[in-house]
């Protein structure tokens, strides 16, 4: 439980003591981001030695940093435990140096930011993170703990950004006052800081005194403006002799979280309902049951786009306070900006909303330079277009626009390929040992539909371990993956009990696609008269290992409840079990459309596949309904024949062949009776996922003649606003992620075509 000495008075006996000075601040910021960095090159070892010593805010943020770096990698416990005490440590050290830097004379004063800025991005760096491992935590305590700390960090992060907006502002105004061009202003740094405004804001005619605004002001000027209207707080008396605590929300356990049908949107309710419960104030104080309110960002878009080498950043606190504050505030617009439909409400607990365009163009500003920010934005640049755009189907166009340098560029939107490409030759370039970057590049492959180049490229980064087995986990589930698209059966199901060795997060799911890959060689060789003896092995390896995911199942949780996919395959399992009992027919015959192709499907699998491979999915699809083999079918309600329409209608897209598409999901899903196609053990996503595809075909088809632009459009808004607003139904949250997607670029269609 996170107890009181979180708390200012108590944090500071944790902080450095030593006194802050202009000189020690920039070689600690630059001595701890080395030696962080590291660990971008799969050197942990050097990362860890680089930092041991350390004792200032910076090098223990950058414990943290390489702590929560494994742990968001691998989910381990132990390591997500680890990362959080780093980060604790790192937050309070933080807190007290930038109170500390505020009142101190020896500190640095930056042209841009108030004083204190530096310490006050390693406090919201440190929160950001931490607040991500307490929702990747177990505990619904700690994941409402880090929705707090990230409504915390983004009014910090906002007042630092300001602060930049602000003085590029004051360097217009002075521009167009001189006559004089940006780059003609006096580039030593003493005669800016006694000529120009202290705290960076341009020029206007106040004592010092008033310059100096700590940022500490404007983030409670912020937050000022955020509470307004919020209901008046009650707190805990604090007293020297008792330590407030929080204490953890009654959580379902083991046997009492295996279910077989989806709860769906609970996760957020109990959120809400533990709220109103324990409510948290800023020191972790129980307060009012009163949401917060919303924030308003006091930031414009016009922040500092400049290169590294400009003048701009002689400093290298500058730099790491841009680089830094770019990241992380381009992280959190972009990750908030993906919470799907079913999420909603936790918007309003974090108090503010994404946004995607602004947020990438922050990350990609952060990615430009060459330290641990730099690297950790080129990271989750490139993880954002491989997973969640290469996830979507219903996507912006990638244009054209002209930087700040009045070079043309590929704008941030979609999928912005050459901008990508030319990233991670950048990554690579900077962390030539990583195999971080390996891993991505066998994603864009990929993405680009080349699986085969994508698996031979994991297949070859495998020969050499990196010394991160998080790193060596994640290139085996990546593999899994690719095998399993391209149909490569033996080497799927290998792959994925590999992934049971190397990765703890999610047993069931592996157990469970190993199983479906023996079910589609078992089917092989029934249909093609192989031997028996072949048949046995593969019923019995199918057999197995499906019927052991369930137990596996519920050991793992978000938020303190079951993993989706985990409630997926026990129903699944389940269904099949009872199917074998009321047909009296083996497992493996009870089996119902194809679960490898069911997961194809849940990965988006189809969007990567090449013409070979979506012929070879809809080959595979044949056998429910049109192999004699498949003595079952004529037994299959209607929930099972409208997953059999569903995946080949998606088959039927991603080949182009929108007529067919949709006329399977009209036929066989549209047109089905609603109470058919839930309840009990019946497979109750096919519905909101039909009325999803047939929006991607209206939009995949909107160039078409016959019908207007803005009508496809139109159409395409009525189907996707359908599935957004749906029930609770399997990976309803999964779905959800496509659904955000696709609202956003409806949203910006509208703007950039009628500008509303």
């Amino acid at each position: 439980m996170l107890r009181g000495w979180l708390r200012e008075k108590k944090g500071e006996l944790n902080a450095s003591t030593h006194s802050l000075d202009s000189l020690a601040e920039p070689q600690n910021i630059e001595a701890s981001m080395r030696a962080a960095n590291h660990i971008m090159n799969d050197d942990l070892q050097a990362a860890e030695d680089g930092l041991a010593n350390g004792t200032s805010s910076f090098h223990k943020l950058g414990k943290g940093m390489v702590a929560f770096l494994r742990a968001t990698l691998g989910f381990e416990p132990e390591i997500m435990r680890e990362a959080a005490d780093r980060l604790a440590e790192a937050e309070a050290t933080a807190s007290a140096d930038q109170k500390r830097a505020q009142r101190d004379s020896h500190v640095h004063r930056s042209a841009i930011y108030p004083p204190g800025s530096e310490y006050a991005l390693c406090h919201a760096q440190s929160q950001v993170m931490s607040a991500v491992v307490g929702v990747l935590n177990e505990s619904l305590t700690e994941s409402i703990r880090g929705f707090y700390k990230l409504r915390k960090a983004f009014v910090t992060l906002d007042g630092i950004l300001d602060a930049e907006n602000k003085y590029v502002r004051g360097l217009s105004r002075q521009s167009l006052e001189s006559r004089r061009s940006v780059d003609s202003l006096p580039s030593n740094r003493s005669t800016r800081l006694t000529n120009g405004v202290p705290g960076g804001f341009g020029d206007e005619s106040v004592d010092a005194k008033k310059q100096e605004k700590p940022l500490l002001d404007v983030v409670r000027g912020n937050e000022a403006r955020a509470a307004a209207d919020s209901a008046k707080i009650t707190k805990v008396q604090d007293t020297p002799d008792e330590e407030d605590e929080f204490y953890d929300a009654d959580e379902i356990h083991d046997e009492e979280s295996k279910t077989d049908t989806y709860a769906g949107h609970i996760e957020i309710d109990d959120v809400t309902k533990n709220l109103e419960k324990n409510p948290l104030n800023e020191d972790n104080k129980i307060e009012t049951q009163d949401l917060p309110p919303a924030i308003a960002l006091s930031s414009s878009h016009r922040g500092l786009d400049h290169n590294p080498d400009s003048d701009v950043f002689s400093n290298p606190i500058d730099v790491f306070i841009h680089s830094g504050a770019n990241l992380y505030f381009g992280l959190l617009l972009v990750m908030i900006s993906m919470i799907p439909p079913a999420f909603n409400k936790l918007l309003f607990i974090i108090g503010f909303r994404g946004d995607r365009d602004r947020g990438l163009r922050l990350l990609w500003q952060a990615s430009k330079f060459d330290n641990i920010n730099g690297a950790m934005a080129g990271l989750v640049l490139l993880g954002f277009y491989h997973a969640v755009v290469g996830f979507a189907d219903i996507l912006p166009e990638t244009t054209l626009t002209k930087a700040s340098d009045d070079t043309t560029q590929q704008d941030v939107q979609g999928y912005p390929k050459e901008r990508c490409e030319a990233l991670l030759r950048e990554m690579r370039t900077r962390h030539p040992k990583s195999h971080l970057w390996l891993l991505e590049e066998a994603r864009m492959q990929a993405m680009n539909r080349r699986l085969s180049t994508a698996l031979s490229t994991l297949e070859s980064s495998s020969k050499t371990k990196s010394p991160l087995k998080q790193v060596e986990a994640l290139t085996m589930f990546e593999k899994s993956l690719n095998a399993m698209y391209i149909h490569n059966y033996a080497l799927c199901a290998e792959s994925f009990l590999t992934c049971v060795k190397l990765n703890n997060w999610s047993h069931a799911l592996y157990y469970y696609i190993a199983g479906a890959a023996h079910v589609e060689m078992y089917r092989q060789a029934k249909s093609s008269g192989k031997s028996d003896k072949e048949k046995k092995k593969h019923a019995e390896k199918a057999t197995e290992y499906l019927q052991m995911a369930p137990k596996h199942a519920g050991k793992k949780k978000f938020m303190a409840r079951q993993l989706p996919f985990d409630v997926f395959v026990t129903r699944k399992v389940h269904k099949w079990e009872q199917r074998a009992k009321d047909w009296d027919v083996p497992f493996i015959d009870a089996v119902g459309v194809s679960p490898l192709e069911e997961m194809m499907y849940f990965w988006n699998g189809y969007r990567r596949m090449g013409e070979s491979q979506l012929q070879t999915s809809l080959k595979n699809l044949t056998w429910s309904d049109g192999n004699p083999a498949n003595e079952t079918w004529a037994k299959e309600e209607e929930d099972e024949r409208a997953v059999l329409a569903l995946l080949r209608a998606a088959t039927l897209r991603n080949l182009r062949r929108w007529d067919e598409a949709t006329m399977a999901l009209k036929e066989g899903v549209l047109s089905v009776d609603k109470a058919e196609l839930k309840g009990g053990l019946r497979d109750d996503w096919t519905a909101p996922c039909a009325h999803y595809e047939m929006g991607v075909a209206c939009w995949l088809r909107r160039g078409e003649a016959g019908k207007s632009e803005e009508a496809w459009v139109r159409e395409c808004e009525g189907w996707v606003e359908k599935a957004a607003g749906w029930e609770s139904y399997d990976l309803d949250a999964r779905v959800g992620l496509k659904i955000a997607t696709a609202k956003d670029t409806l949203k910006k269609y509208w703007v950039r075509e009628k500008g509303h």
